[in-house]
């Protein structure tokens, strides 16, 4: 179509289901990004301990994240503002919140990120160490975003997200699943001590600050009025549905081959379940497990390096706006997005700082900060999503009806009390 807005011309809404799902691509993006290594290995440890009885948690977390994504994305599409904007009608206290939590959590996640894409690539080549490539991947996730565009990132995570779907699932059907015990395992039930882990599956798993960067990538895609409404919903459907295929595999691989075991925790334990492979089924199993691993990891890092500069950028353009200033999709669009300042020295903020942490060996404080942060967001997520897209600032077909505003609320609740349980768990 005619004009310019941002990084590609907003296009015609398509019609059919192939021309529908060649456009399928934020959603992918925002799942996969969502979903790491820690999350594999705590799905991992939660199927080695209880076997299927919690794979109805995953499903029950897809849905709530399907929830918390198509509100990100429907605000976009009928406000005419973009998230940031949404949260600046609510007060400046929300922009200081934001932007003192992306800060922090920024330079947490960028030593996570980079250990956790390392660690794969050290156990495939040992001789070169996991600081190194740690640094590696940093640097090459910088060069990625730095230079390229979101219609090529997209196209590299939808690559990594095929690589994954093989490996992952592919050691999933390896080790040869119980389908009837599985399918038991769709029926709610909790075991003794299983609650706790119940609700990491359903609130944690794919849920991170990056959901708020939902809106930014499909206003890179060129959806911009609420007739991509359909169009979004199908989109984010397929990520998230993708995303609890993934979980699904990994708490199928441990309930079949580590049942009982002890895991170690933390990414380390994607490596013993890889050494675990390997004397079961030999080497040529461990190889294509560690380039999932990798695969999973990488997406993470570079969904970050983008998707949370973009938020950054726009943060750092509505706090400098003066109180009585508007500020819509088309004002993003000059002032803000993958060329601006703001944008860039984010990318280097996650990049350089946090590579001093590598050399601390990742100490458990490092973990258990990245564990309270990452807890932190989704109830300020969920709970400004209940407010602005229930007001006068979304028009009506905007707005959220009694399913989307049910779902928000549970959702609120879940990551309040999970945010609790993990500030409880500093002082135990």
């Amino acid at each position: 179509m005619s004009h310019e807005v941002g990084h590609e011309d907003v296009k015609d809404v398509p019609v059919g289901w192939k021309a529908k799902i060649k456009q399928v691509g934020p959603g992918i993006m925002a799942a996969a990004t969502g979903v790491g290594a820690g999350d594999l290995v705590a799905t991992m440890v939660a199927g080695s301990r209880y076997g299927y009885a919690l794979l109805w948690a995953v499903v029950v977390g897809a849905i709530f994240k399907i929830a918390l994504a198509e509100a990100v994305g429907r605000w976009h599409l009928t406000s005419g503002s973009t998230m940031l904007g949404g949260w600046r009608t609510l007060g400046r206290g929300v922009l200081v919140y934001f932007g003192a939590y992306a800060v922090v959590w920024g330079f947490v996640y960028g030593a996570t990120a980079m250990s956790a894409s390392g660690l794969p690539l050290n156990a495939l080549f040992p001789d070169i160490s996991l600081r190194v490539w740690g640094i590696v991947c940093g640097l090459a996730g910088l060069a990625l975003i730095w230079f390229g565009r979101y219609a090529l990132i997209e196209k590299i995570m939808t690559i990594f997200v095929g690589v994954m779907f093989v490996t992952v699932v592919g050691t999933a059907i390896l080790v040869a699943p119980n389908l009837l015990d599985a399918a038991s395992g769709f029926v709610p039930t909790l075991p003794d001590g299983s609650f706790i882990y119940a609700l990491g599956l359903i609130g944690g798993v794919g849920g991170t600050i990056t959901m708020a960067a939902y809106g930014y990538w499909t206003m890179a895609k060129g959806w911009r009025s609420s007739k991509w409404l359909p169009m979004m919903r199908l989109d984010n459907t397929v990520g998230y549905v993708t995303t609890a295929i993934f979980v699904v595999a990994m708490l199928v691989v441990g309930a079949e081959i580590l049942m009982g075991t002890d895991i170690v925790s933390g990414d380390e334990g994607l490596l013993t379940l890889g050494n675990v492979l390997a004397q079961d089924y030999g080497e040529w199993a461990r190889i294509p497990f560690l380039i999932g691993f990798f695969a999973v990891s990488f997406t993470s890092l570079i969904g970050v390096w983008n998707g949370v500069s973009l938020l950054f950028a726009d943060w750092w353009r509505t706090w400098r706006l003066p109180a009585d200033a508007e500020y819509g999709l088309e004002d993003y669009d000059r002032k803000a997005g993958e060329k601006s300042p703001a944008f860039r020295g984010y990318v280097l903020w996650l990049t350089f700082p946090p590579m001093a942490l590598l050399f601390l060996d990742r100490p458990f404080q490092l973990t258990v900060v990245y564990g309270v942060l990452g807890a932190l967001f989704m109830p300020f997520l969920a709970g400004t999503l209940l407010v602005l897209l229930n007001s006068s600032r979304v028009p009506r077909e905007g707005r959220s009806h009694w399913l989307s505003n049910s779902l928000l609320v549970v959702c609120l609740a879940l990551f309040a009390y999970l945010a609790v349980d993990e500030i409880i768990g500093i002082f135990n």
